[in-house]
């Protein structure tokens, strides 16, 4: 298979695909390494494909459907799964993490949770990393920006991180 029959066939994946697919089993399907994988997206991106890297895989954009709001939420790193869960568990998807950095700005880390399995996941590979979140650069302050299915879901997520203490603000 060449290699633009193989990008063609990347990107045909990812529009037929209901969840992130990962370098690795793209890899495995066409047959090739993981880093030609990780080439082909950038060629794709470069060619106006827009293919979001999710810490769960690759998607393609547009793909969120409902309602989109964002949140100030602050708390300690150890806090940081129960208020992934409160937010799933209201059926609202968290999109992002995004902080606020003295030198560089705006920093955004995509997050695509929207289940109790992802917050798994997600912290799995945290502890496996020792990673810190990016909110350890803000004192815990962080915005997320949440797709919810309707107005009803995201109040429920918005109420249940008010009770949590999570919430810093009103919507932004």
């Amino acid at each position: 298979m060449e290699a633009k029959e193989r990008r063609m066939g990347i990107l045909q994946r990812l529009q037929q695909s209901g969840e992130p697919l990962p370098a690795s089993k793209l890899a495995a399907e066409f047959s090739v390494s993981r880093q030609i994988i990780v080439g082909d997206v950038a060629l794709l991106r470069v060619g106006g494909e827009e293919i979001i890297a999710t810490p769960r895989g690759y998607v393609l954009a547009g793909g969120d459907k409902g309602l989109k709001k964002t949140l100030a939420c602050s708390h300690s790193p150890e806090d940081m799964e129960r208020e992934l869960s409160l937010i799933v568990d209201s059926g609202c998807t968290v999109e992002d993490v995004i902080v606020e950095h003295p030198v560089y700005g705006q920093l955004t880390g995509r997050l695509s949770i929207s289940s109790r399995y992802d917050i798994r996941q997600f912290m799995e590979r945290v502890q496996a990393n020792e990673a810190k979140p990016l909110s350890d650069l803000t004192n815990g302050i962080h915005l997320h920006t949440l797709t919810c299915p309707d107005e009803a879901h995201y109040r429920m997520a918005l109420e249940a991180l008010r009770q949590g203490g999570f919430l810093v603000d009103e919507t932004i």
